[in-house]
């Protein structure tokens, strides 16, 4: 069955009346409105407008129809709430598939953390060696050598702020599955 747009908006106009009633079901107001209904139905006998039995006949078959429709305005919430739960069900599955792809993520940048580290260490090792071979070349060999080692320390400090970078998404991806 097909839902026109106009047929849509008709439902929407009388979810929006169930969503009024549901809330003035459950407020002060409605409750003040019921209680004076029931203090009136009970005097008119008492003034003699009605008789007893035909005050509480009428009284009865008024709040069984309540009672009916009360069933249903209850009802409706509690299907609201279920598919609100289980969009929030789907938001939370979705939130732990994200954050275990970040830990993956971040388990792969620190290994290749840890190969640039240990390359890192190899030409430094290898530019000592070089250094220490070569100490009749002249000066400007030897100021490559610098630059190539302060280059290597301009690295490892740009790795140590990446490990302080991943230490802080791992902390809040703790921070978030605590949270859960």
């Amino acid at each position: 069955m097909q839902i026109t747009e106009q047929n849509r908006e008709k439902l929407s106009a009388l979810e929006k009346v169930a969503n009024g009633i549901m809330w003035w079901i459950g407020s002060i107001p409605s409750l003040i409105v019921h209680t004076l209904l029931f203090l009136t139905a009970f005097l008119l006998p008492v003034f003699g407008v009605v008789e007893f039995d035909q005050m509480l006949l009428v009284l009865t078959t008024i709040l069984s129809l309540e009672a009916i429709y009360l069933a249903i305005f209850i009802q409706m919430s509690v299907n609201k709430s279920s598919e609100h739960i289980e969009v929030l069900r789907e938001d939370v599955t979705e939130i732990q598939e994200d954050i275990e792809d970040i830990q993956e993520d971040i388990e792969e940048i620190s290994e290749d953390i840890e190969e640039i580290s240990d390359d890192i260490e190899d030409i430094q090792e290898d530019i000592e060696d070089i250094a220490e071979e070569d100490d009749d070349e002249d000066h400007s060999e030897r100021a490559k050598n610098v630059i190539l080692k302060s280059n290597v320390s301009n690295n490892k400090s740009a790795i140590k702020t990446l490990r302080d970078k991943i230490q802080e998404l791992e902390n809040q991806i703790e921070n978030l599955k605590s949270e859960e």
